[in-house]
């Protein structure tokens, strides 16, 4: 922590979680650590594998039974820890103090109850009110997303809403208790690109107004560059770099996070004047599994830069930049480099 910045909100303190299957324990996340302040959004990116989701459900403790646990590390909020709540209060703080919103809202919804009793039954359970102020508020939750006729629309179901406005139900759930900290997990997938773009819109004037901070979980860079303050970069279930957006964005420091950079689609105006498409570029290889152990760095056998000490020796995080964290042996070199 910075000298003179408050206490965090929400710590993740060396965190893992693994999953006990048939063929062995998966490592899913594996020893990564975050921090969160009030009001702040953090983005959480990296391919699909990466340890993203897990690490959210892993702070809510949502991982299946029997299946997924958290074997070591520490989740704080406010100072209190999380992984040895009891589950009486662990279900008090869901939904409550901290509030999710899924990737699938089709799935996410109840199909046979309407909208407006899926929105009051949280505000029943947290807030202590009977049904019919749960239900006013369940009105005043669907005006703040922006439903229109949201006295009529209340009494409506999942299945007589578009994708987009199933998704701003989800967000009233998630939002209804005032919770400090909201986990979006790839909030956006299902929507086409202007729908997104009033998703992004919404949550960034909801969390002004309320003052909560963004877990921001995505594939998509462009959503992280739209409205996170600080990124985090995942792989193989490490954390393998974090630092201001904008930092970020003009400095990659990890190999990893510059594949990610240059596969991402880009206008390219020299490309279109020579009247050719520009191809993006992939990441060459495949993600390892983790289901068996990873000698030396994850990304080794991927990365153009690799050196011997990189496939025997797992490198840490180090801060080459002020704020800026990185775990690669070669990030010295790189950063000398510069970044196209």
């Amino acid at each position: 922590m910075q000298r003179n910045q408050p206490a965090p909100l929400l710590e993740v303190d060396n965190l893992h979680c693994h999953f006990f299957t048939l063929d062995g324990v998966v490592r899913a996340v594996d020893g990564v650590s975050f921090s969160l302040q009030r009001g702040e959004t953090l983005g959480i990116v990296g391919e699909s594998g990466c340890g993203k989701s897990v690490t959210a459900m892993s702070i809510l403790r949502l991982l299946p039974k029997g299946l997924g646990r958290i074997v070591d590390g520490s989740v704080k909020l406010e100072g209190r820890e999380l992984t040895t709540l009891g589950d009486a209060d662990m279900r008090s703080m869901r939904g409550h103090q901290v509030s999710m919103i899924f990737q699938e809202p089709m799935t996410s919804l109840n199909p046979v109850l309407t909208v407006g009793l899926q929105i009051a039954e949280n505000v029943e359970r947290h807030l202590n009110v009977g049904r019919k102020a749960a239900m006013e508020r369940a009105v005043e939750m669907l005006r703040l997303v922006k439903i229109p006729d949201a006295e009529r629309r209340v009494n409506d179901y999942p299945h007589q809403f578009s994708g987009g406005m199933r998704q701003r139900v989800m967000i009233a759930i998630a939002l209804s208790c005032n919770p400090q900290v909201l986990i979006a997990d790839e909030p956006t997938t299902a929507l086409d690109v202007t729908i997104q773009a009033q998703i992004l819109d919404l949550m960034l004037e909801l969390k002004q107004k309320l003052n909560t901070a963004i877990i921001m979980i995505t594939h998509d860079l462009g959503v992280i560059a739209e409205t996170a303050q600080r990124v985090l970069v995942m792989y193989a279930g490490r954390k393998v770099e974090e630092a201001p957006v904008v930092e970020l964005f003009q400095r990659p420091l990890h190999p990893y996070t510059q594949g990610l950079m240059r596969a991402r689609p880009r206008l390219d105006v020299e490309a279109e004047e020579q009247g050719r498409r520009p191809r993006l570029q992939e990441i060459q290889g495949m993600v390892p599994a983790l289901n068996r152990p990873i000698l030396g760095c994850a990304f080794a056998p991927r990365c153009g830069y690799a050196t011997d000490r990189c496939r025997s020796e797992a490198p840490g995080l180090t801060e080459p930049v002020p704020g800026h964290l990185v775990a690669c042996w070669e990030a010295t070199k790189i950063a000398g480099m510069g970044h196209a």
